[in-house]
């Protein structure tokens, strides 16, 4: 149960210090190549510090695979940071975890597992509330050029729920001996992506650019680590549940007592909804 608790502190972490990041982070990019050059060093340790096959029938997967995952996670971290920016850290995060529909639909559709009705009653309750929130009345809003910021949530929980949907396809498909060379390459590779774009923008490096990134890689890299571990020793149908859900409270927690955010009307409704959804498509 530590693993568990450890995890979700992890995820939220990553998170709030996102958010309170804003203002102060000048460069975003800069931000995500350090964030991920820190995840990259921790995935080299844990590949150093263990068996160490360099070739296999399962390699080229890894690499291949994790390559593709990188481009994704970097994606989905740019679509976490303007989500934050343009809808705050509690809905923003809400819908990152509510992409845990994606992965079903994909084991569903590829690989053949069935759902369970309480699950499908979660992902209607998950439907209904995303049409709340994105139906959502707002004239000032509708003034805005651009993506609104319910379509912008909308591409945060399709985005990363395909990027989570990747790990869940290397576990059915990869080799478990090239499992921490696949998270490095992942990481290793939005490391690479970020610097060259954060080299091409020629916007600067700032410290709190690195700062910032420093302290989300500790956090971004155990998030992944800790849930892996804590479900060699807790049962699934408690891990997660307890893994999204508690995510979701303690980052709603801090937007409201530490950002002072607010969510009224249609979106506490669709909040609420959607903590519900998590919890039945998790059982």
């Amino acid at each position: 149960m530590l693993y568990l608790i450890l995890a979700v502190l992890a995820s939220s972490a990553v998170s709030i210090i996102m958010r309170h990041g804003e203002g102060r982070v000048k460069n975003s990019f800069a931000m995500f190549m350090a964030n991920y050059f820190v995840c990259s060093a921790i995935a080299l340790f844990f590949v150093l510090s263990g068996d160490k096959p360099t070739s296999g029938e399962g390699f080229p997967f890894a690499l291949l695979l994790g390559a593709f995952a990188g481009v994704m996670y970097l994606v989905c971290f740019v679509f976490l940071k303007y989500n934050i920016t343009r809808n705050g850290v509690m809905l923003a995060s809400v819908f990152m975890k509510l992409g845990v529909i994606i992965p079903l639909l994909i084991a569903i559709i590829f690989f053949g597992e069935s759902p369970s009705a309480v699950q499908i009653i979660g992902f209607i309750i998950a439907a209904a509330a995303i049409i709340i929130i994105y139906f959502e009345k707002d004239a000032e809003k509708k003034k805005r050029k651009g993506l609104s910021s319910a379509a912008l949530l909308i591409l945060l929980f399709i985005i990363g729920g395909f990027t989570n949907s990747l790990a869940n396809i290397y576990e059915k498909l990869g080799s478990a001996q090239f499992k921490n060379h696949y998270m490095f390459f992942t990481f290793f590779a939005a490391f690479l992506i970020s610097t060259a774009i954060t080299l091409v923008k020629k916007r600067g490096v700032h410290k709190y650019d690195l700062i910032y990134g420093a302290a989300i890689g500790v956090p971004n890299y155990f998030a992944t680590r800790l849930l892996i571990l804590s479900l060699s020793s807790v049962p699934a149908v408690i891990v997660y549940p307890v893994y999204n859900v508690g995510a979701i409270v303690l980052i709603g927690l801090a937007g409201m007592f530490i950002f002072r955010e607010s969510v009224k009307g249609r979106r506490l409704i669709g909040y609420l909804m959607i903590i519900a959804s998590l919890v039945l498509l998790n059982i």
